[in-house]
């Protein structure tokens, strides 16, 4: 990564790691979960937290393969507060289940981290009959947000610290397709293009993380919502296409951030003090980016948040 390490206003820069982005600051009595803890930056950003003095609630897919990384977390970290539950962001029932498990164990939320996804899958639809993609990097998280941000809001009142949501987007976002959300074609399997839909799911994790930020404002609560860039990264979101893996190969050390690195911006935006009270921002390299011209429609933000609540209306189990 020697090619960008160029510091940004936040003085960190893309070679800046999770630890050092977030060196000094206290996250004890603060409660988190993080979607997709159970590798790759998921994995990374929950160890950070932890050894931060955050409890982490890592919401996980592969149960056996989250206790794994518990299990080292609280290796390298004894006093480490860390707990694996399991969500499949692709299902209702089970978003549903992990919700009601998660407000029903009297815990507080303070952090809130969407980061799990899929990148770049063949054409398939979820367990609810939703493009793949879409669902899991976008549906799934806009449900389980709605359905945990009382049980925030409780927590920001009673405690007085503000509240944070991040949801893990991707620069990607920028190459949706042409039209940014195909609401009519959400399903159809003509025309789909795997990179094209991809983009299109990260560009709904910045309209979310936009349109929420307008309306926690409107409420007057004190919880923001941002989203992020976390760089290109070695991980599994890369084994649909064997070509990138050896370009990864290569190259990777070179063009590529380590997870360590990945997971910085994430952490940036969830524990500084100097993100406090900012909302609806679009962070990279754990300094403020540039989003897309659509990123940036609040009214496609509006749009596809009424969409987006019909889709998950209709998928009630």
């Amino acid at each position: 990564m020697w090619l960008f390490s160029r510091k940004g206003a936040s003085g960190f820069s893309a070679t800046s790691t999770a630890e050092e982005v977030t060196q000094g600051i206290d996250g004890s009595g603060l409660t988190a979960i993080v979607t997709g803890a159970s590798s790759g930056i998921g994995a990374e950003t929950a160890r950070v937290l932890a050894l931060r003095g955050v409890h982490v609630i890592m919401a996980v897919r592969n149960v056996s393969a989250g206790k794994v990384v518990k299990e080292s977390i609280i290796k390298e970290i004894p006093n480490a507060k860390v707990d694996a539950m399991e969500l499949d962001l692709s299902s209702t029932a089970s978003v549903i289940n992990f919700a009601l498990q998660f407000n029903s164990s009297g815990l507080p939320l303070n952090l809130f981290i969407n980061n799990a996804g899929v990148m770049a899958t063949p054409f398939m639809l979820s367990k609810d009959n939703i493009e793949l993609q879409f669902a899991t990097n976008h549906i799934g998280h806009f449900r389980l947000t709605n359905l945990l941000l009382e049980t925030m809001k409780k927590t920001v009142r009673e405690s007085g610290k503000e509240g944070r949501i991040v949801n893990v987007s991707s620069r990607r976002h920028k190459f949706s397709y042409p039209e940014g959300i195909r609401f009519n074609r959400i399903n159809d399997k003509s025309g789909y293009n795997s990179i094209s839909a991809y983009g299109q799911s990260k560009l709904a994790n910045v309209l979310h993380a936009n349109e929420l930020s307008r309306r926690l404002k409107e409420d007057g609560i004190e919880i923001t919502a941002n989203s992020v860039h976390p760089g290109v990264i070695a991980t599994n979101l890369f084994r649909h296409y064997r070509f990138v893996t050896g370009i990864i190969g290569v190259l990777g050390k070179h063009v590529m951030k380590s997870v360590q690195q990945g997971a910085a911006t994430t952490c940036y935006v969830a524990l500084h003090p100097h993100i406090k009270g900012v909302s609806g921002t679009y962070y990279a390299d754990s300094n403020v980016a540039e989003a897309s011209l659509q990123a940036n429609d609040t009214e496609l933000a509006k749009k596809l948040w009424d969409f987006s609540s019909t889709l998950i209306h209709q998928s009630k189990p």
